[in-house]
């Protein structure tokens, strides 16, 4: 009996600091993801992410079939409050862990729209508590976490990625989700014909959404992550690591403020874009690196040269390549890093300065 008044006693006090503990759980649910959520082409990863979608699917699902009852036999209010709380739990927890794939798969300033996007999706589910009684905001939510999925999933197993792999991304989750519409059918006949047409609204716009994100190029380029990049002086293969010979610049957060470093060069130096990106075991794809100059007349990026080759993937810190540029023009410098077809993974930007002496360099390794 008293377990059962300590029980009530923690949902009424969950109820009345809401705000508080969505809140925190939004920001501490984030940051655990961040940090334990591994590779994407680890079994248990992906364990994971069917575990959370099985929960979600099931709870609403159950919820669903409750409240279709007849009003005598409705679901209880602590019921209802037990079935919501789990279902937004779960999707919380997907919603979450694919911002965290999504965010190291981005390039911030190409994809910061989507992006932006998740996050408000993701944020939403914390405080729309409400609505997670409703069929319709239920369902859609669980079709994004599908659908969201789908895309991370596919090129894992297919070991490609570009505009085939995306779409059978979109058809898997879309005949997946008809079925668990038909179960939804079945469970509760009339409260499912009621919210039907709303369902079929919100996929065709969540839908359109994310295939205009993927053709606009704004979609992250699901499953590569850029693991590390820099410019060097230069670059030297030795053994299994990289000896490259770097100047001294700024730390990398000052790199959100506009502060890049400044390579100092004589006439007729060398500059190298070395970079790291990881891809899942098996995968093989282009990659390149566009180099660009800003005029300062009109400051337009002008392309100087793109060098392409091609990644492998299954390396834990990413595959490593590195493009060259002979004797650079004084100014400011950018070199883009994507996929063959133009979708950005990462970046790099700094100036360049000549001067008559060398510049002072030390040795670094990267492994």
């Amino acid at each position: 009996m008293r377990a059962i008044e300590h029980f009530e006693y923690t949902v009424s006090w969950a109820r009345a600091h809401e705000r508080h503990l969505s809140a925190l759980s939004l920001a501490g649910g984030f940051a655990f993801d961040s940090y334990a959520f591994g590779r994407i082409d680890r079994p248990m990863t992906q364990a994971v992410f069917i575990g959370y979608l099985i929960i979600a699917g099931a709870t609403i699902a159950i919820l669903h079939a409750l409240e279709s009852r007849p009003d005598d036999r409705k679901p209880t209010e602590r019921t209802r409050t037990i079935l919501v709380f789990v279902a937004q739990f779960a999707l919380g927890c997907l919603l979450s862990g694919f911002c965290v794939f999504y965010i190291r798969s981005a390039s911030i300033s190409a994809s910061w729209p989507f992006l932006l996007a998740m996050a408000g999706i993701f944020i939403g589910n914390e405080y729309l508590r409400r609505y997670h009684a409703r069929l319709v905001f239920s369902a859609l939510l669980f079709f994004i976490s599908l659908y969201s999925y789908a895309i991370l999933l596919v090129p894992v197993v297919s070991a490609q990625i570009g505009t085939v792999p995306f779409l059978m991304s979109g058809g898997i989750a879309m005949v997946v989700f008809f079925f668990y519409l038909q179960t939804l059918a079945v469970l509760g006949h009339d409260r499912y014909r009621v919210a039907r047409m709303q369902i079929a609204a919100g996929m065709i716009v969540i839908t359109a959404f994310i295939n205009l994100a993927y053709f606009l190029k704004v979609l992250p380029p699901l499953p590569l992550v850029l693991s590390d990049a820099g410019v060097y002086h230069d670059i030297e293969r030795q053994g299994g690591d990289y000896q490259v010979a770097v100047e001294n610049e700024p730390p990398r957060w000052r790199a959100l403020f506009g502060t890049f470093p400044v390579e100092h060069i004589q006439p007729g130096d060398k500059l190298y874009l070395y970079s790291a990106i990881f891809a899942p075991y098996r995968l093989t794809t282009g990659i390149l690196h566009r180099w660009e100059w800003r005029d300062p007349r009109n400051g337009a990026w002008l392309e100087q040269q793109t060098i392409r080759f091609t990644i492998r993937g299954g390396r834990e810190d990413g595959y490593r390549a590195y493009s060259i540029k002979t004797a650079p023009r004084p100014g400011q410098w950018r070199v883009n890093i994507a996929t063959a077809d133009g979708r950005a993974i990462g970046r790099v930007r700094f100036s360049v300065e000549t001067q008559a002496v060398p510049p002072a360099l030390t040795t670094k390794t990267l492994r």
